[in-house]
């Protein structure tokens, strides 16, 4: 079963890591997730990278075909 306990992402870097965790998880090529979160394989390697220069679209389109919802919290 999932954890569905909260990851705290301080960094693009934390963000690319947890995507490339998943999507080995989830037994995918770089090209083949790349194609079902709807961008390009270059995109996802930069993601995956850490790249912090990123459009937050495209982030979120990728972490929505992993699996994840983004929420903000007020600290």
């Amino acid at each position: 079963m999932p954890s569905t306990r909260p990851i705290y992402l301080k960094t693009a870097g934390d963000i690319g890591k947890l995507v490339r965790e998943r999507r080995r998880e989830l037994g995918m090529t770089q090209d083949e997730f790349a194609g079902l979160a709807n961008v390009g394989r270059r995109f996802l390697v930069e993601l995956e990278k850490g790249k912090p220069t990123l459009q937050i679209d495209r982030v979120l389109s990728v972490l929505q075909a992993c699996g994840y919802d983004l929420y903000g919290h007020r600290r």
